[in-house]
């Protein structure tokens, strides 16, 4: 089974000085560390506010690192200095709209000033790069959706359809914990042991 190469991009300013410590990579390490089944490595970077920085780092993790998927967490807001998206827009080859559009969705449960999110997503050669939320609270519900009071999924979480995407890129096999997320996949696209 390949292993799946995923990078880690925290975006902030202030967790890049040192002001802070980050808590969006440690956040998506042990969401991924619950979610995922399948053999995975990781790459993270911690990188301050600046888009020719963050577009180098996407650069260098999709074309010299060889990473399968970057999940990048902050800078997605509306003030002058969140220019993650305008990073990720930059280095794109094409452009996954879907992904916002849901990310969105999925928040507005929970927040009103959601509709200010300028996340996206894209996919530079075979990769998907996503941009998370900045919050740790809000990335595990960012992929892992909406659930009522008995824990049913009442709107669906992004990474649901993660593996499948990955797949149409020719990347590896994701497999994921179905008590975290369950990776959805057309019938024809499920290797046997699946069905």
């Amino acid at each position: 089974m390949q292993t799946c190469r995923i990078g880690l991009v925290s975006v902030s300013d202030r967790a890049a000085r040192g002001v802070y410590v980050d808590q969006g990579l440690p956040a998506l390490e042990a969401w991924l560390n619950r979610a995922l089944t399948s053999p995975f490595t990781l790459e993270t970077r911690l990188v301050p506010d600046e888009q020719p920085l963050i577009e180098q780092t996407l650069r260098e993790l999709v074309d010299e690192s060889g990473c399968h998927l970057v999940l990048t967490t902050g800078g997605t807001g509306p003030a002058r200095r969140d220019v993650t998206p305008d990073a990720t827009l930059a280095v794109a080859d094409r452009e996954m709209p879907g992904f916002g559009e849901q990310m969105r969705q999925i928040s507005l449960h929970f927040v009103p000033t959601a509709i200010l999110s300028r996340q996206t997503a894209v996919i530079r050669k075979q990769s998907l790069i996503l941009n998370l939320p900045g919050q740790p609270k809000s990335i595990q519900e960012t992929l892992e959706g909406v659930k009522n009071d008995r824990g049913d999924i009442v709107v669906q979480g992004i990474f649901a359809s993660v593996p499948y995407c990955m797949q149409l890129l020719d990347g590896p096999y994701l497999e994921t914990e179905p008590s975290v997320v369950t990776a959805f996949r057309p019938k024809s696209a499920r290797r046997a042991a699946e069905e």
